[in-house]
């Protein structure tokens, strides 16, 4: 599959001063002295309470870094960021006017006019390559992409990432949101790098190997997003709810012409988000109209 996205939306952060390493590291998840100019890291940036305030991808740029972040965070990402900017050598500056980025997957190495600035990185539960390039040469590189790879737009990419379990800033990430919560873990979270905000709660959580709830697939004929899960059905009658129980809710919807029927992502409350589990789901406006789902893995069978 060759396949490349138009990522220039996203909010990019430049950030440079003698400092920059070592306060990033005090502020998200993963460890920064894994990022090179070669490769860019997922990370996020956490409360007290180990709530996510930030979801991010970070590349290093000579004397620099580079942050790349969903554009709905552009004001609060900045403001996070340079909150916590105290007696450190470390400027931060918003250049995303500046700069366009594209995200290409495939087994091929796409072959531009000239030379980028081309990073692998894992968006997709892929490996994939980033490419970055001046923002006035945006249509040249798009021209040049479609020649090499088909290019997936808006709503391609949201069935695309739906059916890989990759959760969305503002539809399964928000503030009361925790990573691990979000199957974030293996991609976000570094154990052995210093402390952070936010990183009692996370190890904690580790410890106990339990969250409250996680992210989920869901598959079901009528599903939409913001609808509640339940359990309790009598004899799989979903409109006739007995002894129901609060079990998650619905944050991304999507009908997937490759897996031939409708899917969703929820999170879905510890106790019932095991593989198989049928639950109701119903819209809150109208509890009679309940119908049935199936709980299953991510990412959805490829």
């Amino acid at each position: 599959m060759k396949l490349f996205f138009d990522l220039s939306s996203r909010i990019k952060l430049r950030i440079t001063g003698a400092d920059r390493g070592r306060f990033l590291n005090g502020q998200l998840t993963n460890d920064v002295r894994k990022v090179a100019e070669a490769n860019a890291i997922e990370a996020c940036a956490l409360n007290a309470k180990g709530k996510l305030t930030a979801h991010l991808f970070l590349t290093e740029d000579e004397d620099a870094f580079l942050i790349d972040a969903d554009a709905d965070q552009r004001e609060s990402l900045l403001a996070r960021l340079e909150r916590y900017i105290i007696a450190d050598d470390v400027q931060i500056e918003d250049v995303s006017e500046r700069f366009s980025i594209f995200h290409a997957l495939g087994e091929v190495r796409p072959i531009l006019p000239d030379k980028f600035k081309i990073r692998l990185s894992n968006r997709f539960d892929e490996s994939g390559l980033d490419i970055w390039c001046a923002a006035q040469r945006h249509d040249e590189v798009f021209e040049n992409l479609t020649r090499q790879f088909r290019f997936c737009d808006g709503e391609c990419a949201e069935v695309f990432r739906i059916e890989r379990g990759i959760p969305r800033w503002g539809s399964e990430l928000t503030g009361q949101i925790i990573p691990t919560e979000a199957n974030l873990e293996a991609r976000t979270i570094d154990y052995e790098k210093g402390c952070y905000i936010g990183q009692e709660v996370i190890s904690r959580m580790k410890m106990s190997g339990q969250t409250n709830k996680r992210l989920c697939g869901l598959v079901g004929a009528e599903l939409e997003q913001g609808m509640k899960l339940s359990s309790g059905t009598i004899a799989g009658q979903p409109h006739r709810l007995l002894e129901t129980r609060e079990a998650g809710w619905i944050t991304s919807v999507a009908d997937s012409e490759r897996l031939g029927e409708r899917i969703a992502l929820g999170f879905v409350k510890r106790g019932f988000n095991v593989p198989g589990t049928k639950l109701s789901v119903f819209d809150p406006a109208d509890p009679q109209s309940s119908v049935l789902v199936k709980v299953v893995d991510l990412p959805f069978a490829r």
